[in-house]
């Protein structure tokens, strides 16, 4: 199903991906993802994501945003490890936090439990960590509608994602 198929009224998990694509303005998904941020910026939708997920976003951007300012075609992260000066001349990705609540984006914290509730589903899925925290995160909220390109979500049971294309 796509965003599109969202119902209203609908509370949905966002992953990072389609906070990238939408602050990317990324070609092949970017439409997509800014019709999901306008349904919930006119509150169509209940939308939430977590501190790990947003920090895993931001620092997607912060490395798209190198490879362009920089001209840079590989070993981006490494580059900017090496040149520290360089990471301070980017401030796209800081904007890209900044908006995140603004568009009426529920940041959920992380508690150190729901860690371990990760790690246990990834033992039960398959799922790495970061993506099985995702689902302990939904899980431990009620959450059953994910907003996610990637397709390894379709293994868990009781969850319903929605893609942006």
């Amino acid at each position: 199903m796509s965003f599109d198929d969202l119902p209203p009224q609908a509370s949905v998990f966002l992953d990072a991906n389609p906070l990238v694509y939408y602050f990317a303005s990324d070609p092949a998904f970017g439409a997509a993802c800014a019709r999901l941020l306008a349904r919930i910026q006119r509150q169509e939708l209940r939308a939430y994501t977590s501190t790990h997920v947003l920090s895993e976003a931001v620092h997607h951007l912060m490395t798209l945003e190198a490879a362009t300012q920089f001209g840079w075609k590989s070993k981006i992260v490494q580059r900017l490890k090496q040149q520290p000066a360089s990471v301070q001349q980017l401030t796209k990705f800081r904007q890209a936090i900044e908006q995140v609540p603004q568009l009426g984006i529920q940041v959920l914290t992380i508690a150190v439990p729901l860690v371990a509730a990760g790690a246990a589903v990834s033992q039960q899925t398959g799922l790495l960590t970061n993506d099985a925290l995702i689902v302990a995160v939904m899980q431990s909220h009620g959450l059953t509608n994910l907003a996610s390109s990637d397709a390894d979500f379709d293994r868990v049971a009781g969850l319903t994602r929605y893609a942006p294309a």
